[in-house]
């Protein structure tokens, strides 16, 4: 039952290969064997490419089982039309393009299996990417609000600035009123007198001045604070809002691309490996000698072609044949004279109702 199944699985003509030996048979399901594992290789290696895509295991077993029996057909095909030949080099040049057909084959096969075998790495070589992504995501969204929070900031300080030059003038002034009374400096009187009155009162207005923009400044001052922590509110809530597209930078394009940064050799001998299991069967089949099977099938074409070819050249003969008896038939005929003599009477009753049908057309124009 195994063997039968592996058998229609190459390909091979049933009937023919029913009358050959046991070994003739044998190898033909050694080659439908080769054929349905690498279809089953081709469904595995699918369908775990389609999960990083769709991440739902049941979508992806399902395409991945028409995916392998798109590759089981396609290497079906593949075997069953390579025929032997009595050349070397007809053999050759009939399995190149299959050759190529299942180097493409085993490409796309080995690349899911190999993002398989190196996940750890490739995940390694991920999370590298996603964190220089999400400090890059970060810097970019920073240039937004950056400047806007460094003009509030020297905003910030200007409004200080104010505050401390004013209490500087302040201080100046008290230095002067309290010198005046003490008889230090200015008129150099002891006691309170008006110069000392005149600059108390310069002073007190200062002061008052000086808590007025203290007032005013802070309240500016908490606007602007209550501006920046806004600013960095909406920074953080970007970030927040961006990271998860950062986080879920792991699809199959991404998986790929990390495989390239990985070490080119371990990923190639794999690539050879299901290179080898691919062209196996035409490798085989091109290797193995003309057998049994090959003889009967040729026989069996040739027989066919023989008897077409024959059927054409009969009817190509009968249609010369009739051509040539036609030919002598009518040249016969063309030399009788009654037949030369009906011509000519037809000819003159057509030419005469040539003439009629004119001379009524002239006279209707007249």
């Amino acid at each position: 039952m195994l063997k039968q199944f592996f058998i229609i699985c190459s390909g091979a003509d049933t009937d023919i290969l029913k009358e050959c030996s046991i070994g003739e048979q044998n190898k033909y399901a050694g080659l439908g064997a080769t054929v349905f594992f690498t279809a089953l290789m081709a469904t595995i290696a699918s369908s775990y490419a389609l999960y990083t895509v769709f991440d739902n295991l049941f979508a992806s077993i399902f395409f991945g089982l028409i995916w392998g029996l798109l590759i089981f057909n396609l290497d079906r095909y593949i075997v069953s039309t390579i025929k032997k030949r009595d050349n070397v080099l007809d053999e050759l040049l009939q399995a190149t393009p299959r050759i190529f057909l299942a180097v493409i084959i085993a490409v796309v096969i080995s690349k899911p299996l190999e993002l398989k075998i190196f996940e750890k790495e490739i995940n390694q070589v991920l999370l590298e990417q996603k964190n220089d992504l999400t400090l890059a995501n970060q810097n970019q969204i920073a240039e937004q609000f950056t400047p806007k929070i460094e003009a509030l900031n020297a905003d910030i300080v200007t409004l200080q600035s104010e505050v401390t030059t004013k209490e500087a003038e302040v201080n100046a002034l008290y230095d002067i009123y309290i010198s005046e009374a003490e008889g230090t400096a200015g008129t150099q009187l002891l006691g309170k007198g008006p110069v000392y009155k005149e600059k108390r009162e310069k002073h007190d207005t200062a002061l008052a001045e000086l808590q007025q923009l203290k007032a005013d400044n802070s309240a500016k001052i908490s606007a602007i604070e209550t501006e920046i922590l806004n600013q960095q509110n909406s920074y953080n809530a970007n970030v927040t809002d961006s990271q998860p597209i950062i986080d879920n930078f792991d699809g199959l394009m991404a998986r790929v691309n990390a495989l390239g940064e990985l070490p080119w050799l371990p990923s190639f001998f794999i690539f050879l490996l299901f290179l080898a299991i691919e062209t196996s069967p035409i490798l085989a089949k091109l290797m193995s000698p003309k057998g049994e099977f090959d003889f009967r099938l040729q026989d069996q074409e040739t027989t066919v072609k023989t008897w077409t070819m024959q059927k054409v050249n009969e009817r190509k003969l009968l249609l010369s044949t009739d051509n040539e008896i036609n030919n002598k038939v009518y040249k016969d005929i063309a030399e009788e004279e009654a037949v030369i003599a009906y011509k000519h009477k037809k000819a003159r009753e057509l030419m005469q109702l040539q003439a009629d049908a004119f001379f009524k057309n002239q006279k209707s124009a007249l």
